[in-house]
């Protein structure tokens, strides 16, 4: 696909404008164009060939005019002429997760700094004080935007592995040439970042391999063997696909999906038994006992199986040979979306585009939670606005009749001194509130989460930790502080499906299972297309050791209620 081309584009042009200090309209039309593009879920070749560009919410006459050019000639005249205007060292300081182009301005041309290791110097000598505005905080923030940088490099986010591993497995499964095929490594265990993609098939060799490599989305190919084939696909990444014997299937599908360490606590285990596990089997001596599937497998050695998400060696094989293995959250329990954005405020699909996604999800409820008035940057609703909001949503739940059902939300700002963007008139009458901190994370935030969870009207605390994955840390926070005042005030935690996100991570959702914390997944969506990424979140919850029990998502739409208004009741306000 283009898109991840055409945003990169985008982005790019938007940062070379600030660099030049342009008109800031131009500037923020350029990144609002690079997120919609990158955040499409079609072809945008495709769309342009069927003459509906003009149906990409954002994007105007003269974007779709470069879009076009861009398709047809592989680039933009007007984008190659203003990028020889800058220097090329400004996009990989650029790529500094924290560093924008105003910082990268006064580095090069006060301080002559053109590359990472530029920077990492004036840094060590002290130079980088001599700024204006460079004081020790700033500084800091700069070093540790450099440790992400680096720490990330090689890594795939999670999503965008999902995305592109999906295709493949969906393109290649209904091929007459193989019999069984899935996704392996960390893709299968659903870590927030993969380090390679990885896809495990059985059936006629060099059938798959050839098939793989002729897929449509394939860019290059990296190897071609007789069971094994590597490509790069459209989006940069790289994938392998390896192709086994059916009595080796399960064996090869454990070996490269356990971690490490699962690996290797589970061969040490097969040692003491006299056993040997490897890709190809598990031989006692020569003989092959098991390795036609991983049940197969577990089972030989006394064990159930444990779910792909949680073999990373943290419990899951005591679990899984004492038989007491959790039972999982799957996609099919979760009844709805309790974080979306509608075109009210940031969003850019209208509540009608949002319904018939719902529906087609088999959703019961979904919540409309549109960002509260102080985030202007996201078009926060005033007070007048959410009540018209809320007007629109009354009138399509008549509609529904009870198909699908929206609940009237927000996503309210918890300001700086822990108190509501909205006042409790305002709050009381929604349905379901989410709480979140959108400003001042370089501080310890516990105090304002804290606050923030003794208002009865406070259901969820929305993306707790506030990070960005490779991008921007966790702000500090006590969490078992929080969690303990969630299980007190009866306030769930978010678990943030967005890709970029995933907040709570797994071991806090772990954390919050042990303290009775109950979960809330929200997808954040900003357009309807996000709302897959609800699978990402389960996969989180998976890896987290959460059970149907322990996310409300899962609850009926009277039991949702019933755990909103329990809140209300415990500070008397009903």
């Amino acid at each position: 696909m283009k898109n991840r081309e055409l945003a990169k584009i985008f982005e790019k042009w938007a940062d070379i404008l600030e660099f030049k200090g342009d008109n800031p309209y131009h500037i923020r039309a350029y990144r609002n164009a690079a997120r919609i593009i990158n955040d499409l879920t079609e072809d945008i070749e495709v769309l342009a060939k069927e003459g509906k560009l003009t149906s990409i919410p954002g994007i105007g006459q003269r974007l779709q005019a470069k879009i076009l050019e861009f398709l047809k000639t592989g680039k933009i005249e007007e984008f190659e002429k203003i990028k020889r205007e800058v220097p090329d060292t400004i996009f990989t300081l650029l790529d500094i997760p924290g560093v924008g182009p105003k910082t990268v301005k006064l580095l090069y041309e006060n301080l002559g700094v053109r590359s990472l290791e530029d920077l990492k110097r004036v840094i060590e000598n002290g130079k980088i004080y001599s700024l204006p505005g460079f004081r020790q905080k700033k500084v800091e923030k700069i070093r540790k935007g450099i440790e992400l940088l680096e720490k990330s490099r090689g890594r795939i986010l999670l999503g965008v592995a999902v995305f592109i591993v999906d295709r493949i497995v969906e393109q290649l499964k209904s091929h007459s040439a193989v019999e069984k095929i899935s996704v392996a490594g960390s893709t299968r265990r659903m870590k927030e970042t993969v380090g390679d993609i990885d896809i495990l098939a059985t059936g006629k060799n060099l059938e798959i391999i050839e098939a793989f490599v002729s897929l449509p989305n394939v860019r290059e190919i990296l190897w071609k063997g007789t069971k094994k084939a590597t490509v790069i696909v459209e989006e940069g990444e790289q994938v392998d696909l390896r192709v086994t014997e059916p009595e080796c299937y399960g064996a090869a599908l454990q070996y490269f999906t356990g971690s490490r360490a699962h690996n290797i606590h589970l061969r040490t285990i097969c040692v003491k038994n006299g056993l040997k596990l490897n890709e190809y089997g598990l031989f006692k001596g020569d003989e092959r006992i098991a390795g036609k599937t991983e049940e197969e497998i577990y089972s030989a050695l006394g064990m159930d199986t444990p779910p792909p998400e949680i073999r990373e060696d943290t419990g899951e094989i005591e679990a899984a040979l004492e038989h007491k293995l959790p039972a999982l959250l799957e996609d099919k329990h979760i009844k709805g979306d309790l974080h979306i954005h509608s075109n009210w405020s940031d969003g850019a699909s209208t509540i009608e585009e949002l319904i018939d996604e719902a529906l087609k999800r088999g959703y019961k409820y979904i919540a409309i939670t549109d960002h509260s008035k102080s985030l202007k940057v996201a078009s926060g609703l005033s007070e007048e606005d959410l009540l018209r909001r809320n007007y629109e949503i009354d009138k399509w739940n008549e509609k529904l009749n009870g198909k699908l059902v929206l609940l009237k939300g927000t996503e309210v700002d918890i300001l700086p001194d822990g108190s509501l963007d909205y006042d409790d008139e305002i709050l009381k009458q929604l349905d379901f509130v989410v709480a979140s901190i959108h400003s001042r994370f370089n501080r310890d935030n516990t105090d304002r989460i804290l606050k923030a969870m003794e208002n009865p009207y406070v259901n969820v605390i929305g993306h707790p930790t506030g990070r960005i994955i490779g991008s921007r840390d966790p702000y500090p926070l006590d969490m078992e502080k929080v969690m303990e005042k969630a299980v007190e005030t009866g306030t769930a935690l978010e678990l943030n499906c967005y890709y970029d996100r995933l907040d709570l991570k797994d071991t806090n959702c772990r954390l919050a299972k042990r303290y009775g914390v109950k979960i809330s997944l929200g997808t954040d969506s900003h357009h309807r297309d996000h709302m897959w990424m609800m699978k990402l979140g389960v996969g989180t919850a998976r890896r987290g050791w959460l059970e149907r029990k322990d996310v409300i998502n899962t609850y009926t739409l009277k039991k949702l209620k019933e755990f909103v208004l329990r809140k209300r009741k415990l500070f008397g306000v009903l």
